[in-house]
């Protein structure tokens, strides 16, 4: 007569279900299978694209993996945890207040629907509308970002970094151009004469202090 463990062991590494009870993981340190991102993609999702240059762009082929791919997240980075100590009598103390003044605005509530001769109404929270407003509580709290109102997401150019490089250097060359030109003729008026070599380092500082602001 075979044990449980024995025919547990049987059952699991049966050569009639060979590759059924193995879960197959994904390259790159994967835990799941690497999914095929153009049969995954959701309708409506917008495909990414990148630069290739020339004012053009091209749809990405392959993405690039996540540094934590395959990586399991502890759970106090996905859910807060708790502040202060458990059982502790502050702890006790804030809670007791917290359930003391609900108790207190629901009596409240009822006394006041009675008074004006309305319906008291019962809370008809189910259990699952309860669990998700749990996880909605115990969910780790990050920091609020702002954003103006006035932002405005910038439109692809098309041109790759180092296109994009060379358009600025080159708007940078023909700004200090125009820097230069101004501070010497500045120079000019001041001293009533042309800049000697004192007055071109003056003029080459004057126009670096510009650029850097």
């Amino acid at each position: 007569m075979k044990t449980f463990s024995q025919f547990i062991a049987e059952a699991t590494y049966d050569p009639d279900l060979k590759g059924a009870q193995i879960r197959r993981t994904g390259g790159d340190g994967r835990k799941q299978p690497k999914r095929d991102t153009d049969s995954a993609r959701k309708p409506g999702v917008k495909q990414r694209v990148k630069a290739v240059g020339g004012g053009k762009t091209a749809p990405v082929g392959e993405y690039k993996t996540r540094k934590d791919a395959g990586a399991t997240k502890a759970k106090s980075d996905t859910v807060q945890q708790p502040q202060k100590e458990r059982g502790s009598a502050e702890v006790k103390q804030s809670y007791a207040d917290k359930v003391k003044a609900e108790r207190r605005a629901a009596a409240k509530a009822r006394a006041a629907a009675k008074k004006g001769g309305g319906e008291v109404k019962k809370d008809k929270t189910s259990s699952k509308e309860a669990e998700k407003s749990a996880t909605k509580l115990l969910a780790k709290k990050k920091p609020e970002k702002k954003v103006s109102p006035n932002y405005k997401p910038q439109k692809a150019s098309g041109y790759t970094r180092q296109e994009r490089m060379k358009i600025t250097r080159k708007g940078e060359t023909e700004l200090r151009k125009d820097f230069k030109k101004q501070e010497t003729d500045k120079y000019t008026k001041e001293t009533g004469q042309k800049p000697d070599a004192q007055g071109r380092r003056r003029i080459v500082q004057r126009t670096n202090k510009r650029m850097s602001t």
